[in-house]
């Protein structure tokens, strides 16, 4: 992922914000306790994730399901998924493997959430043979996606089939800037039951918000191929801690990295520290060397 790509990281402040005062209301709101944990990556082919994979690896999702518990299905915002695909992606994972598929572009870049209801139908009838294995659905708005078409926002969350968890990330500065416009935004999505995605990229700190909506955190992480990659990610598991004693109810955590290939060991990495400061038991993924086939 490019997207928040700078020529320094070293020059960025990666300090994590403070709360929204409204997040840990929202936190409060959950009952239940932790009940899912889902950390993955955004795709599971092997151009990207070079090295990843044992030599003679012949199908992709099928081994890397053996490793994640999840995955960012960034494949579905390229091209409609059918109700077949899904049910074969479906088939070749485990019971307690979730799916996260974007919304496919027509949606959200190239109709710009104008009449959209036939696309959105045949996106979710699609993904909905996902069955248990649907985590969420999401939406990613254009980054010249602007305030001043709240109303399209507006009119989609409300006629987004409820049956299908949803969440969605605001990629323009202007969402989080104006106060008044983000309240407004995030009151829309917990009237909804729409979780507010974060992300955190180098180039891109505004879009840092801790502004939960729903008490899932769903957070796009993109490393910046540096050293501070994994103590950025250490600063992750410390606020996660606290939101987990606040009520988190579901984390959704996806590594991208501007060179792919590295992101099963960041996620190796976090999965980890988690499994030591949880006591959860989350499957470590393990990295094949593509010369040789050993571990590491």
């Amino acid at each position: 992922m490019k997207f928040g790509q700078v020529e320094d990281p070293s020059k960025i402040d990666f300090t994590l914000p403070k709360d929204h005062s409204r997040t840990k209301e929202i936190l409060s709101l959950n009952k239940k306790g932790l009940e899912n944990i889902s950390i993955g990556c955004a795709k599971w082919n092997k151009t990207d994730l070079k090295g990843f994979y044992p030599k003679g690896t012949k199908d992709e999702l099928t081994y890397y399901a053996t490793q994640f518990n999840s995955i960012e299905l960034n494949a579905t915002f390229y091209g409609m998924p059918t109700p077949d695909q899904v049910k074969t992606w479906k088939e070749k994972t485990p019971e307690n493997f979730k799916f996260f598929p974007k919304i496919i572009n027509t949606v959200s870049h190239f109709r710009r959430l104008i009449d959209v209801t036939d696309p959105v139908t045949h996106f979710a009838s699609a993904i909905i043979n996902f069955d248990e294995k649907l985590g969420m659905a999401f939406l990613q708005l254009h980054d010249n996606f602007k305030p001043k078409d709240y109303d399209r926002l507006e009119k989609f969350v409300k006629e987004w089939p409820k049956e299908v968890p949803l969440a969605i990330e605001l990629r323009n500065t202007e969402w989080f800037t104006d106060e008044e416009i983000l309240n407004t935004t995030c009151e829309l999505f917990e009237a909804h039951n729409i979780t507010n995605i974060i992300v955190d990229t180098a180039g891109r700190r505004d879009m840092l918000h801790m502004r939960l909506t729903t008490p899932n955190a769903f957070i796009r992480y993109v490393g910046a191929n540096a050293e501070s990659d994994y103590e950025r990610l250490n600063d992750w598991l410390k606020h996660l801690s606290q939101w987990k004693k606040e009520g988190l109810q579901n984390l959704y955590f996806f590594v991208h990295q501007n060179i792919e290939k590295a992101s099963p060991l960041l996620s190796a990495y976090f999965i980890k520290q988690m499994n030591e400061e949880w006591k959860t038991d989350i499957h470590i993924p393990q990295m094949a060397t593509e010369s040789t086939g050993t571990l590491f």
